[in-house]
């Protein structure tokens, strides 16, 4: 993607920098991928935290165990929507505002969840945190792109996205472990707690070395800034996913009701966003720029599956093989380092169809490898699955984030970020979807293979998309 002109902004006026621009040694230090890092880190990190607390919770608030499942689906729920519009209000007002806001909103979080005395405030909580979780990815990639154009690259260096990607899907699985050493040494109040002077670190660090947004127009009236940022956009998406939403997480319990209502809302959606000015989903971007589309999509089914091992293959463990939580996440850790090893590499060299296809094809293998499994398999079989889909990880992280940041337009980059983390959130739904209708009743040998035989079928669409894609390119790397 060409660099902007000078003295423009790809986000609008708002996102100029106010101070001078980055000289020409480091412009990517350290000191400015830190907090960009550690706020993309907190979203994936705390939706698996909250698994090893749910039973304390229960018997701490003296609630059933099913109610506890809400507070997974609370942060889902706003993770899926508020990843795009935090990159709407990132192009609007400032990227560094608006993950500022987050890192703030994650902080009020987890002391609001601290102290909660019952689950109607650890659900506000989780809100809370999911909302300003989301903040980090799109706004971080807007001021990665802002700092690369700033210091005259065409684009950043790929072990920057490498490390952002690390950081923002990578970890997924470091949050069980650590949630339960948090949950023995200190209770389940820590796995909200911890959130406070992770926030409080990332907030001193990007207000020291990130440089601020250009000043705000203050002449434009609340108007103008609620069409550009598609205020009606944004609460019609909202509602819409969160009727599909709560659809999925009922299965198998079939709500028509919530699914007609949820079509409602996206047909009067995508009527509204078709005549808006500033569409919050650019729905005309999405049909004339079908390389982004597809990249989306291959990024919602790579982590369906990912999530299905992540989550799934744990019921599994733990149900047949009878391994205790915290086992059950040792043995996915290997899916964390191997995605961290492959990503960095891949990153570097900026390469897109390449990783694209290997993801596609290793996630098919990984899949049929499921089918494997059985209460009487070698146990260090989960361990090589694991490693499998870590792979795939790391490969589609990497080449799909790339292409996402080749394929979506500069003024939209914010946006395009979020909307990426949001089909990869409706992918590991649906794959929470799936395991829930399979082990619905109880957690068996002939369920893990019909959830195989269901990843086979998801990476054997990934595979057709992925080869299929001629639209996709290899970029050489920035020195």
């Amino acid at each position: 993607m060409p660099a902007s002109p000078p003295g423009t902004s790809p986000s609008g006026p708002a996102t100029g920098t106010a101070s001078a621009a980055p000289g020409p040694g480091r412009p990517f230090s350290w000191r400015f991928t830190t907090p960009l890092f550690i706020g993309s880190a907190l979203n994936p990190i705390n939706s698996s935290l909250i698994a090893t607390a749910l039973l304390p919770i229960a018997h701490g608030l003296s609630v059933p165990l099913g109610q506890t499942a809400a507070l997974i689906t609370a942060l889902y729920l706003a993770s899926a929507i508020a990843q795009p519009t935090a990159g709407k209000a990132a192009e609007v007002f400032g990227p560094r505002r608006v993950f500022l806001a987050g890192i703030v909103l994650v902080g009020v979080g987890g002391l609001v969840g601290g102290f909660a005395q019952n689950l109607i405030t650890l659900l506000v909580s989780r809100v809370l945190i999911g909302l300003g979780t989301s903040c980090a990815y799109p706004t971080a990639m807007l001021l990665i792109r802002r700092r690369a154009r700033d210091a005259g690259m065409d684009r950043p260096p790929g072990g920057v996205l490498g490390g952002l990607q690390i950081a923002g899907i990578a970890t997924a699985s470091l949050g069980l472990p650590i949630g339960g050493v948090l949950v023995g040494a200190l209770g389940w109040r820590a796995v909200f707690f911890v959130n406070v002077p992770v926030a409080l670190a990332a907030l001193v660090a990007t207000l020291a070395w990130v440089s601020p947004d250009g000043p705000l127009d203050r002449s434009r009236r609340a108007r103008d800034i609620a069409s550009g940022l598609d205020l009606t956009g944004i609460a019609g998406f909202a509602a819409a996913m969160i009727a599909l939403l709560l659809f999925l997480f009922g299965l198998p319990r079939l709500e028509w009701s919530l699914l007609g209502i949820s079509v409602a809302l996206w047909v009067a959606l995508v009527a509204w966003e078709l005549r808006a000015r500033t569409p919050f989903l650019d729905l005309r971007l999405l049909a004339s720029n079908k390389a982004l589309t597809r990249t989306y999509l291959r990024f919602g089914l790579v982590l369906l599956c990912v999530y299905v091992v992540l989550y799934g293959i744990t019921q599994w463990v733990e149900g047949v093989r009878g391994l205790s939580a915290t086992e059950a996440g040792l043995l996915l850790l290997p899916m964390t380092l191997v995605g961290g090893l492959v990503i960095l590499p891949v990153s570097r060299r900026n390469l897109v169809r390449g990783p694209v296809i290997a993801a596609a094809l290793t996630c098919l293998a990984g899949s049929a490898g499921v089918l494997l499994l059985s209460g009487s398999a070698w146990i260090g079989w989960v361990i090589v699955i694991t490693v499998i889909f870590g792979v795939a990880m790391g490969l589609a992280g990497a080449g799909n984030q790339t292409a996402l940041y080749n394929q979506a337009p500069a003024e939209q980059l914010g946006t395009a970020s979020g909307l990426l983390r949001t089909f990869g959130y409706v992918g590991s739904i649906a794959s929470s979807a799936i395991t829930g209708v399979v082990f619905h009743t109880s957690v068996t040998d002939n369920g893990v293979h019909l959830i195989a035989w269901i990843m086979v079928g998801v990476g054997v669409v990934l595979v057709l998309i992925s080869v299929a894609d001629r639209t996709l390119r290899t970029k050489p790397a920035d020195n």
